[in-house]
């Protein structure tokens, strides 16, 4: 993946015409959205929403030297991706996600096992992202997070 700045504000700064109202709006419906405790980072060279060392100083089991990863915003080349892991980690919120998406997108949901790609720029359902991002708390994420790790 291209890095397109070192912090959240060059990354934000550097978007192409084309996706910078929409990537801001999502990043905006992100923050608007994110339980306490959780914080707009770098994380692997991109736009992240992350356990801060702070909260969590084991950091991330791959690379502890990272924040513990939540979700994430990138710009590629034929879409908008936004990655969840709670949906990924979660079959219950996976589920729900999937069940609301269509009341919310005329598209149809583009989604590996973190990342929904939006190729439509104008329907990217900004209101079910942000009633997605208020879904799990930091420590219910942390929770989650080391049950998994555990299997």
């Amino acid at each position: 993946m291209k890095t397109f700045g070192k912090t959240v504000k060059e990354i934000l700064n550097n978007l192409s015409a084309d996706r910078a109202d929409p990537f801001n709006k999502l990043h905006n419906v992100i923050i608007k959205n994110l339980p306490e405790g959780f914080e707009a980072a770098i994380s692997y060279g991109g736009l992240g929403y992350v356990v801060p060392h702070s909260i969590y100083p084991a950091g991330y089991h791959c690379k502890p030297s990272e924040p513990l990863p939540f979700a994430g915003i990138a710009s590629q080349k034929h879409s908008i991706n936004f990655y969840h892991m709670g949906i990924y980690a979660d079959p219950t919120l996976f589920n729900w996600f999937v069940k609301e998406f269509p009341k919310h997108s005329k598209q149809k949901l583009d989604m590996g096992k973190s990342c929904i790609r939006f190729k439509k720029m104008d329907d990217i359902p900004y209101k079910l992202i942000g009633e997605l991002m208020q879904k799990i708390s930091v420590n219910k994420w942390i929770s989650i997070y080391e049950s998994n790790l555990k299997k």
